[in-house]
């Protein structure tokens, strides 16, 4: 059965509240008599799920205190609220502890941020985040989720802390910019998506680059390459090359070529789609590295724009006349 996805990893928890171990919920249990040979009870617990010796994970519990006979058993009876336990030695000279296993409980803050945040965001957006092309959650929803957990997590000891409240208003202030359109995520068609935005394949350090493009994309959406063809000086020796997608392919994985080793000019050059391209350098005289390469990803000036600060609503009109009444 498919499950709602958690937006952010234990170890992306941990970088951004770090100080997470301590808000371990184990309990100290207390109170420990010997009620037969080598059986211990401790009355007034409280809930056991979980018991540690010393910090030591004892595994399941046993159907029954009758069933306790070897190092390390044990069994809470909730009825009677009392935690029994099965050792040689005094749990008295040990850290008896109560609670939850620590990454078992992390997990479940992680699952229940994740369900707050859905709850959160405008119905516009996805009922579950989409990942990005690399296969990971954008930033602002893993750090958003971040928050929200590490202010459940510090709020089980302290309601009124500093910390979490700070921790909840930038979470706060993160969705409002979410549902106002006024922060994008990478699968969001964004108002300038039809300009390209350019981003590295392969790029030596100090050379001539794209640094600009002009005009709408005319087409639905593509990855269109470019690439240093011929390396040199925009003096009419370096050259690029362009492709586009085709009935089988995008253009980063070499479609159709559009543009065929053209000489770079420094000015707005053509592209593709009604695109122009501009190469430049840091210095006049950078040079353009051969097999340099770029995409440039383009939605069509035509496509539906996901993220803008704009909000529409959907207005019908009814097909019911008003109703007349005669005496």
């Amino acid at each position: 059965m498919a499950t709602a996805p958690t937006y952010i990893t234990h170890k992306e928890l941990k970088r951004i509240f770090p100080q997470m171990d301590e808000f371990d919920q184990k309990t100290p249990i207390y109170g420990w008599t010997e009620v037969s040979t080598n059986k211990y009870a401790a009355h007034d617990s409280g809930q056991v799920t979980q018991l540690f010796v010393d910090g030591e994970d004892l595994g399941p519990a046993q159907s029954a205190h009758t069933d306790l006979n070897v190092e390390g058993e044990w069994f809470y009876n909730s009825a009677e609220d009392v935690c029994y336990y099965f050792s040689a030695s005094t749990p008295s000279d040990k850290l008896m502890e109560g609670g939850e296993e620590f990454v078992g409980m992390v997990t479940q803050y992680r699952a229940d941020a994740s369900r707050y945040f859905d709850s959160r965001v405008d119905p516009s957006l996805p009922k579950n985040q989409l990942k990005d092309k690399s296969g990971n959650y954008d930033y602002m929803v893993v750090r958003t989720v971040g928050l929200i957990a590490a202010t459940f997590m510090i709020k089980t000891k302290d309601h009124a802390s500093e910390l979490a409240i700070s921790f909840m208003e930038e979470a706060d202030n993160n969705i409002a910019l979410l549902n106002e359109g006024k922060a994008a995520l990478s699968w969001q068609n964004t108002a300038d998506a039809p300009q390209g935005t350019i981003r590295d394949v392969s790029y030596t350090d100090g050379s001539v680059r794209p640094v600009d493009t002009r005009g709408e994309y005319s087409g639905t959406f593509d990855l269109i390459r470019v690439m240093i063809v011929t390396g040199g000086a925009m003096d009419g020796t370096a050259t690029y090359s362009v492709w586009v997608k085709d009935g089988d392919k995008l253009g980063n994985q070499q479609g159709s070529q559009v543009v065929t080793a053209e000489k770079i000019n420094g000015d707005f050059q053509a592209l593709a789609g009604g695109l122009q391209i501009r190469f430049g350098g840091d210095t006049k005289t950078s040079v353009a590295t051969a097999t340099n390469e770029w995409e440039v990803e383009v939605t069509g000036r035509g496509e539906y724009v996901d993220s803008s600060d704009m909000k529409s609503i959907k207005l019908t009109r009814s097909g019911s006349p008003a109703r007349r009444y005669y005496k």
